[in-house]
């Protein structure tokens, strides 16, 4: 899952960055309200970490912002601010949480879970095709119930991949919801992580299920159909 955070201190969104990915979650930032409002409304996220005092528009600003374009994604508040009364404005806006500055990073991945595990995202816990099984909340890859090591990037694809099955996802779909908002897409950085997730999931000679379609894409099947 894809993860924005739009804050101004650098330290902050270093230290969240850090912890986010080591929970498998793909994290973008921005630094000011204004671009933050632009990357939360042109690309597609699973939630949004906002802080609320921001340069050029504040946390309100770009929450309204991004409830006036339709946008249903989760949003936490993060804020120095504890007043109800400023609590009451954010919610009536439109947040789904708050937390106040400072905060234990262990409650903020809480709550971020909490409101990934809501009706609007609500999934299987555990996927699986073949001998292969991925268990969401423990963030393991079995086969044949034995756990396999997968890189970061490794795990976010075979995820997207399973959450997809039988379905041909093209090249940018993938670049858009598995690599951050800076990723070069002339980069084959993509092909090099397909080509190895396909060696990992490829358990004997003539068995293949990540299958490349020329122009297309790629789709996650145990057979290769049209």
């Amino acid at each position: 899952m894809k993860i924005l955070i739009i804050e101004d201190e650098k330290e902050i969104i270093k230290f969240l960055k850090n912890a986010l990915e080591k929970e498998m979650f793909i994290v973008d930032s921005a630094e000011d309200g204004e671009r933050g409002s632009f990357m939360a409304r042109t690309s597609a996220y699973n939630l949004i970490v906002l802080d609320y005092l921001l340069p050029k528009m504040n946390g309100a600003e770009v929450l309204k912002e991004i409830r006036d374009d339709g946008l249903k994604i989760p949003i936490l508040m993060l804020t120095v601010k504890g007043e109800i009364e400023n609590k009451k404005e954010l919610f009536n806006i439109g947040a789904d949480d708050y937390l106040s500055k400072p905060f234990l990073l262990e409650e903020l991945i809480l709550r971020i879970k909490a409101l990934l595990k809501r009706p609007l995202f609500i999934s299987q816990t555990k996927l699986s095709i073949g001998d292969f099984s991925l268990n969401q909340d423990t963030k393991t890859i079995c086969y044949k119930n034995k756990e396999i090591y997968f890189t970061r990037k490794e795990y976010c694809l075979f995820e997207y991949f399973l959450k997809n099955k039988e379905k041909i996802i093209s090249r940018s779909e993938l670049l858009e919801n598995i690599w951050d908002y800076n990723a070069d897409p002339f980069s084959n950085s993509l092909e090099t992580h397909i080509a190895s997730l396909r060696k990992k999931l490829k358990t004997n000679k003539n068995r293949n299920l990540l299958h490349t379609f020329s122009g297309r894409g790629y789709k996650l099947s145990l057979r290769k159909l049209n």
